[in-house]
């Protein structure tokens, strides 16, 4: 097996392997209610697959040039670390950053917190997105910061595609709802 192949296979397996945690762990029964005010029948809850998710979102986003990764908090914060230590393991530097909804009124009063994204490629992300809301005001913060944003990706896509494209955003989504067996 050539090295590319050992890759592709070690990608396939992380990326199985996620799915069926997510199957296992995240898919909760019952109604919840999402930030967007929509129900829901499951979200991404467990952490125990942060290795993998690390993982499966850089292979997902490896077409894209970016230099830090985070979005709104707090949907965005594990994929973000999740991201930042799968790149330090496969000997990559990333940084994350966290976007607040709201300016802090006290500290440093900022709104993002993490390293300076000014100037910077970055890549806003996201466990699960239904309508596109919270990771696109992540957008409008990152770019009123000067950041670069060449794009977004979730973990799971719950229907939010449409929304960040017609934004003129790359959209990328480890997961569909028909992954899950819930589309």
């Amino acid at each position: 097996m050539t090295a590319d192949q050992t890759a592709g296979a070690d990608q396939a397996a992380d990326r199985a392997e996620l799915l069926t945690l997510i199957r296992q762990l995240a898919i909760v029964p019952g109604e919840v209610i999402l930030s967007s005010g929509q129900r829901a029948d499951w979200v991404l809850l467990d952490g125990r697959a942060a290795p993998l998710a690390g993982r499966v979102m850089l292979d997902a986003t490896a077409t894209l040039s970016y230099e830090a990764v985070g979005g709104l908090t707090i949907g965005a914060d594990p994929v973000a670390a999740a991201m930042l230590h799968s790149a330090a393991t496969r000997g990559r530097k990333l940084d994350a950053f966290v976007v607040r909804k709201t300016e802090k009124t006290h500290g440093l009063q900022r709104r993002i917190e993490g390293p300076d994204v000014a100037g910077r490629r970055v890549l806003a992300v996201e466990d699960t997105s239904t309508t596109g809301g919270s990771v696109l005001t992540a957008v409008d913060a990152l770019r009123e910061a000067g950041a670069v944003v060449v794009g977004v990706a979730v973990v799971v896509d719950r229907g939010a595609r449409s929304k960040i494209t017609d934004r003129g955003l790359p959209y990328l989504a480890a997961f569909e709802l028909h992954d899950l067996g819930l589309g």
